[in-house]
């Protein structure tokens, strides 16, 4: 869906520019070297846009020296005092996030909205399904995709009357057929960018799940320009499936794709164990775009991934190395990760050159 552009920092979301992978801070935002720390780690995970939550007038105080130390758009989330998203915009935040349901009355809505537009700043909002207004669950027996949308369009609304158009959108559930449901019927009526995630995903193991479905549904339908994959862990693992997400639907190029066969009575090596060691060997490599196979036997390991451009397949004991499905040559099974990294690495070395 065509969605117009909203400039966040040095980044653009919306108009069919690349979508953006964003994430939040679980550090407290008073801890700026804790907080600095953990931003940096996920810039060079891929991160785009990071958020950090300000409940105090220290931590809207902090965003200023937080900023100043990192290299990526910096969105202050913002609940109940107006002053404090305030306070984070003279901070220098690059975008708030506020709900003006819970923010106070129209005056103070209209002073956050008066200093957002003074720094030529966006404002994210939106609703989650866990705070959908009464009167809304009631028109709609319950919380419903209808009932996202209108909440989710009225909060535009009051933005839209104060002459503010700088809005991004989010509409969120746990639910990933109601959140999908909602977001398609909200792309038909609004074209400001999407910022698109399953809220209260879970755990990495049931949260990836969840929100590959939820996301992979809703960017293949072409809606959604800016992602967070919310997960009870890590804010790392959050960027790192994000970008899985988006590279399985062809929508993010770069970094080694792994593919690895299932075990079955052939295998003779630790082909799990080998899978595994290699998904965090090749995450050294993000700079290419390759493809790089493990698989369980020799018999069909070479054939079946001839289209990755590294690879290799274990036998009993030993293995193979080789590219492109043709056999480099054999070893035993201890030299066969270290062979593979040692192909990467001159693979890279060849396209530097070029």
């Amino acid at each position: 869906m065509k969605t117009r552009v909203i400039k966040i920092g040095d980044r653009v979301i919306g108009g069919g520019n690349p979508i953006l992978i964003q994430s939040m801070c679980n550090t407290k935002t008073e801890d700026v070297a804790a907080t600095v720390a953990q931003i940096r780690r996920l810039e060079e995970l891929g991160c785009d846009i990071i958020r950090v939550a300000v409940p105090t007038m220290e931590a809207a105080q902090a965003v200023r020296e937080i900023k100043r130390q990192i290299g990526i758009p910096l969105v202050c989330d913002i609940h109940f005092d107006y002053r404090l998203a305030i306070a984070s915009i003279e901070s220098g935040a690059d975008k708030i996030r506020i709900n003006p349901g819970n923010i106070g009355d129209a005056s103070r809505v209209a002073a956050v909205v008066a200093a957002a537009k003074n720094a030529g700043i966006p404002i994210r909002v939106g609703v989650n399904s866990g705070s959908l207004e009464k009167d809304l669950i009631a028109k709609y027996g319950g919380v419903t995709a209808e009932g996202l949308v209108e909440s989710a369009l009225m909060k535009v609304r009051e933005l839209e009357k104060l002459s503010f158009e700088n809005i991004v959108i989010s509409i969120k559930s746990s639910d990933v057929r109601l959140c999908v449901e909602a977001h398609e019927r909200i792309a038909e009526q609004t074209d400001y960018p999407l910022h698109v995630g399953i809220i209260e995903a879970g755990t990495v193991w049931a949260g990836n799940i969840k929100s590959a479905i939820g996301l992979g549904i809703l960017l293949n339908e072409g809606i959604g320009d800016t992602i967070r994959v919310s997960l009870t862990g890590s804010p790392e693992e959050e960027v790192r499936s994000a970008k899985r997400i988006l590279k399985t639907l062809g929508l993010r190029k770069g970094g080694v794709e792994l593919v690895s066969c299932p075990t079955c009575g052939r295998t003779k090596i630790d082909l799990i164990g080998l899978a595994e060691a290699a998904e965090r060997m090749v995450q050294k490599y993000d700079d290419l775009d390759i493809k790089v196979a493990v698989m369980g036997c020799v018999v069909n390991g070479p054939g079946e991934a001839r289209e990755a451009d590294l690879g290799i397949a274990g036998g009993d004991g030993e293995g193979l190395l080789f590219k492109k499905g043709e056999i480099l040559r054999k070893m035993p099974e201890s030299e066969l990760l270290p062979a593979l990294e040692a192909e990467i690495v001159k693979l890279r070395n060849e396209r530097a050159a070029e």
